[in-house]
């Protein structure tokens, strides 16, 4: 799997700072050594990461998720996170380190949205969390509509991962002391679970009509629904029948 995500265009800033190529791939053996013993995470399927742009989507359970879905991510990754959390000094290091890039969640961020575009346009892969924030009921919840807007703006694929167990790890804040309540989950899927799906994407019309954003958002999160056990699926655990799974595109090697 080739790490090369960005193409001779592509301006400094979304190099900068951030780590590639070897160093990248060093660090996340190193990482993904230790986390197996520490977390027991099982990464499943990184052979269904295409090349070039791609859009990554996920559910939300722990502030860790994105730090781990990067190190999991067999080539760098652009995450869109919360503003909130580049006022932290060293945590904003890091997430520059990894080419994380602020969303202001509480509006239409048109600044971060072209961000994304502009990332995917050079062959970066872009990863979003559509509910915007952690479900603390480890469920699926109300998505916002900003990652159909992003799939209907840029003609490219769209990722699927889902991530289970991180819900029960250690310092993620109100929702965490929320989340140790839970039950826990079926033994099949104990320990920290990182599922690439494969990558589809979403045509710009149906029987003639132009999906909205909202609709292509519904699509969306239906795929990631598929991918997680039931008690994950949360308000899309009745609604997996309603589309058929969409054509896929072939993944990179």
């Amino acid at each position: 799997m080739s790490d090369k995500t960005t193409s001779p265009r592509a301006p400094a800033d979304f190099e900068r700072f951030t780590i590639r190529g070897r160093p990248r791939r060093v660090l996340r053996a190193f990482l993904l050594a230790i986390l197996r013993v520490a977390i027991g995470l099982r990464v499943e399927h990184t052979e269904r990461v295409p090349e070039g742009p791609v859009l990554v989507v996920s559910n939300h359970l722990h502030n860790a998720d994105p730090v781990l879905t990067c190190i999991a991510f067999p080539r760098a990754i652009h995450y869109m996170a919360k503003k909130e959390v580049f006022g932290i000094p060293v945590i904003k290091w890091v997430l520059r380190w990894v080419g994380a890039f602020p969303v202001d969640r509480g509006k239409a961020d048109r600044s971060a949205i072209k961000r994304a575009d502009a990332a995917l346009t050079r062959g970066i892969a872009v990863g979003i969390y559509p509910e915007g924030t952690r479900s603390v009921t480890r469920a699926l919840r109300q998505p916002h509509g900003g990652v159909g807007l992003l799939a209907l703006r840029n003609d490219v694929p769209i990722l699927p991962v889902v991530v289970t167990g991180t819900e029960r790890l250690p310092f993620n804040g109100s929702r965490g002391r929320a989340q140790s309540s839970l039950p826990m989950p079926d033994p099949g899927h104990r320990g920290v679970r990182i599922l690439f799906g494969e990558p589809f994407r979403i045509p710009r019309e149906f029987d003639g009509r132009k999906f909205s954003s909202d609709e292509a958002t519904d699509r969306i999160m239906i795929e990631i629904a598929r991918l997680l056990p039931p008690d994950y699926r949360g308000i899309y655990a009745d609604r997996l029948g309603e589309t058929a799974p969409p054509e896929n595109v072939q993944s990179g090697t």
